[in-house]
């Protein structure tokens, strides 16, 4: 099955916003870390330097992919918000 060019950008940006409601979940851990019941910390580190290192792909390769850049920089605030309340 091959996607059209409209499919394919429908499909980016359905992908962009789940990426995006997968970071935002961590709202609840921060809430949690700042109530004192921290969480371990590794975890959203490895995925703030992971989403950092997409968006940096996504921004600087030869053709712009400004969905990937944009489904993962939620990734790198709510992934170290997670990981400094989790240890602060």
């Amino acid at each position: 099955m091959k996607l059209s060019e409209k499919q394919t950008q429908v499909l980016g940006w359905i992908a962009t916003c789940m990426s995006v409601a997968m970071y935002v979940a961590y709202i609840p851990q921060i809430m949690n870390n700042l109530a004192g019941n921290k969480g371990d910390f590794i975890q959203p580190l490895v995925a703030a330097l992971n989403c950092s290192l997409w968006v940096y792909y996504g921004l600087f390769k030869p053709n712009r992919d400004i969905p990937l850049a944009a489904a993962n920089a939620p990734g790198i605030f709510f992934g170290l918000a997670s990981a400094l309340t989790a240890l602060f």
